[in-house]
């Protein structure tokens, strides 16, 4: 039940911000004045508000979010030597990446896990599981967190924001376009306004392109991955940061714990074959492995 009240809050939050921005920009309304078609200049307007309202409203509760659906305990102080080890690690790392320190902390997961997340990387948020400080070594856990504090300071999560951005304006902007052309050609009676077939073809449409977007959002977030992977071997070490994703693949077959809005800013993400290969957000950890044996990220 919480979970659909925050749902319907943050849409509610998205309509909101959109439509005062919509009203302040000038813009009612999409439709051109002649009651015929599209007005693209203002359409255009309408997707990017719309587009960005909601990536970046994500973005903006997304540490507090995490905090609530990870069930995250945060250290404020340590009560034992395994919490005062991580957040001296965490501090040291941080200050070698040259960003402030994050908030740290530990979720109930058996699964070896970790994330980041907030957006901005000065009041950024680093999580661990506790099967991973249960198992890994803390070499290996070191470079976990290492690789954590890159996706920080590389700025991964607004830039992953920005493109979903973009991405949702396109869905958008052109499903309505597509929508008025057909229904244009559709329609035989000559009266002005929009027919029924352009809202069932907006619908079709947007369905198909977000689709198409979401693989454009998750090749990035593989991307990033590589790059984050990199970071960790920089700040910690090659050799355990390879050691750490070996380790993960050796638990790839522990059920993902991670909550579903985590998944991407997670460590590990899971398994996934054939097509859906295309929706991952993280590289097979084979993969990663080898392109930090051949450095071929950096």
């Amino acid at each position: 039940m919480m979970r659909i009240a925050l749902f319907l809050l943050t849409n509610l939050a998205v309509i909101v911000v959109a439509s005062i921005t919509l009203s302040l920009l000038g813009v009612n309304s999409y439709l051109a004045q002649s009651g015929t078609g599209l007005d693209l200049g203002n359409l255009l307007i309408f997707s990017a508000v719309f587009g960005f309202a909601g990536s970046f409203i994500s973005l903006l509760i997304s540490k507090p979010m995490a905090k609530w659906s990870a069930r995250v305990q945060t250290i404020k102080q340590p009560s034992n030597n395994a919490e005062k080890w991580l957040l001296d690690t965490v501090r040291e790392l941080s200050d070698k990446a040259g960003i402030k320190m994050p908030e740290v902390g530990v979720f109930p997961a058996q699964q070896s896990n970790a994330f980041a997340t907030g957006w901005n990387k000065n009041n950024a948020l680093v999580a661990v599981s506790q099967g991973l400080l249960q198992r890994f070594r803390p070499e290996e856990a070191r470079a976990v967190l290492a690789h954590e504090i890159g996706h920080v300071a590389n700025g991964d999560m607004v830039t992953l924001s920005l493109i979903q951005g973009v991405v949702n304006t396109f869905v958008i902007f052109a499903a309505r376009v597509v929508g008025s052309v057909v229904d244009s050609f559709l329609r035989r009676d000559g009266n002005g306004g929009l027919g029924f077939g352009y809202y069932i073809v907006v619908f079709v449409a947007e369905i198909i392109f977000g689709i198409a977007a979401s693989t454009i959002v998750m090749w990035f977030s593989r991307r990033r991955e590589y790059r984050a992977d990199v970071a960790g071997a920089q700040l910690a070490d090659r050799r355990d940061m390879i050691s750490a994703l070996q380790r993960l693949k050796a638990e790839s077959e522990v059920p993902n714990q991670m909550p579903d809005s985590l998944v991407a800013f997670g460590i590990n993400s899971g398994v996934r074959h054939g097509l859906a290969a295309l929706f991952r957000s993280h590289p097979p950890l084979d993969d990663r492995i080898q392109a930090l044996n051949e450095k071929r990220y950096g």
